[in-house]
């Protein structure tokens, strides 16, 4: 008799066994506060006390699924940003040349963080106290803010090749000749 295991058919038992919805989340949240007392040390340097308290939070945090139903909107969003940031990553080395790269990572920062509106945006849309202000309007309205502050910021950090003569007239390009 042969049986025949995919990794659909295990995935679908852990969902059953609810792996997803409170072990990944707990030892997610587990390891991020145990991490965060243990480099911090704001409460002492016995890693035992900082198991204790990860434990217990991490255990209050799944008590009514909130946090774990957070995880199943957030990640698969996560995911999608990052691979429209990778594709777009990847046409930029493509096609700019080495010496200009410095520059497009500034715009791939913007492309990121617009990224990371979208995505948290769209994953607080399902929860009662964040949706009323997560309309489509609001969504573009923030976008289209963060596009103006980075153009400012672009052009006001962009490097003139011209010097000014102190007199607020033109600047003129100067040439060097040996």
């Amino acid at each position: 008799m042969i049986f025949t295991v995919t990794i659909g058919t295990i995935l679908n038992q852990w969902q059953t066994l609810g792996v997803f919805d409170y072990v990944l989340p707990f030892l997610l949240l587990f390891a991020v506060i145990f991490g965060i007392l243990s480099a911090t040390n704001i409460i002492g340097t016995n890693r035992g006390v900082h198991a204790i308290i990860a434990v217990v939070i991490a255990l209050m945090a799944l008590q009514f699924n909130y946090f774990g139903d957070f995880l199943k909107e957030l990640f698969p969003r996560l995911g999608v940003g990052i691979a429209v940031l990778l594709s777009v990553l990847i046409l930029f080395g493509l096609f700019i040349y080495e010496e200009h790269k410095k520059y497009y990572y500034w715009g791939l920062g913007a492309i990121a963080f617009i990224i990371t509106l979208v995505v948290i945006n769209n994953s607080f849309s399902n929860f009662g106290w964040y949706s009323s202000f997560s309309t489509n309007d609001n969504v573009s309205y923030i976008i289209g803010g963060v596009l103006l502050v980075g153009l400012i910021i672009a052009v006001a950090a962009g490097n003139s090749k011209g010097s000014s003569d102190g007199k607020g007239g033109k600047a003129t390009l100067q040439s060097h000749r040996e």
